[in-house]
């Protein structure tokens, strides 16, 4: 029997960071990544390659989606006998139909849903709660909370997630972590947990804006980070590797308007070279931005595209 972990959080909250610390407690397992990315551009995969374990990307929407599900579902057919699962859902994505997926469709009688891990940014979570469902709805699917960034937040945002959580799940432990390091005993925390839950309907995804961007090898670093400082704060996440002239690839990773350029030695696919994946809300005014942006630096952009 298979054993099947779910982490969800929204955009930037550290999931990739969480699993890095998470996988090393299944050493000497077979474990399998499964990798959901909204944005056509799959980057996580990448940072994750250098693990021990069989990885599948699944990019282009949400694995909880129809347009994802199928791939999804493909994915887990794949998966052996006695592995260990771990999958990183889409920081949008909606997972209150998992348990349903596992436990009534009968579909994957081999693989055991062990239940499901929730990471919130300590700083930027209550903003996010107020106007993203998708928050509401990835807590309401978790076995345990973790707040994460606990470094970076004050004592009063501190209390304010704590409460928002507490307020929504009152039967939800909830732990603080930084860099997400969390504490010993927390498998069979979440193992305990994921055998009480109930399950859940399935839900549509949240309504996003995307929009995708390929630029030039030419930008330097320098006006590269120039040109996402005139729209990040409009986005929740700005991400993808990008070749520049001076400082050779760059992972881009911002989340809000904290935005991080960084050299880096993966060395991704050509067609995933030169691209920013723009994540935004429906009431963020991210396409002027981004546009006023292009014609600034229109020296360097090669292609805007929308959705």
């Amino acid at each position: 029997m298979s054993r099947l972990y779910l982490i969800t959080g929204f955009l930037g909250a550290g999931k990739t960071t969480f699993l890095r610390r998470f996988v090393h407690l299944f050493e000497g397992q077979k474990v399998r990544l499964i990798v959901n990315e909204f944005g056509r551009e799959g980057m996580d995969g990448q940072l994750l390659k250098d693990l021990r374990a069989v990885m599948q990307e699944i990019s282009g929407g949400s694995i909880f989606c129809s347009c994802r599900l199928d791939q999804f579902e493909a994915a887990l057919e794949q998966c052996g006998a006695d592995e260990t699962i771990l999958v990183e859902a889409s920081g949008l994505s909606d997972p209150t139909g998992v348990r349903r997926l596992f436990l009534q469709t009968g579909r994957f009688p081999q693989i055991h849903y062990e239940g499901s891990i929730c990471l919130v940014d300590a700083v930027r979570f209550p903003k996010l709660y107020e106007t993203a469902r998708t928050c509401v709805r990835q807590l309401a699917a978790s076995d345990v909370a973790v707040i994460n960034k606990a470094d970076k937040a004050s004592k009063e945002q501190m209390e304010k997630t704590r409460a928002i959580i507490v307020g929504q799940r009152p039967d939800m432990p909830v732990v603080e972590t930084v860099y997400g390091a969390f504490p010993e005993g927390f498998l069979d925390l979440i193992q305990e947990r994921g055998a009480r839950q109930t399950d859940m309907p399935l839900i549509a995804d949240l309504s996003l804006r995307r929009m995708t961007v390929r630029l030039s090898e030419r930008i330097g670093s320098y006006d590269l980070e120039m040109f996402i400082r005139m729209f990040a704060e409009n986005t929740f996440r700005v991400k993808g590797f990008v070749a520049t002239c001076d400082q050779g690839m760059v992972l881009v990773d911002c989340v809000g308007n904290t935005v991080s350029i960084s050299p880096t030695a993966i060395e991704p696919p050509e067609e995933k070279t030169g691209i920013l994946t723009i994540l935004s809300g429906a009431k963020m005014p991210v396409y002027k931005a981004v546009r006023e942006a292009c014609r600034w630096y229109e020296m360097f952009v090669l292609s805007v595209e929308n959705g």
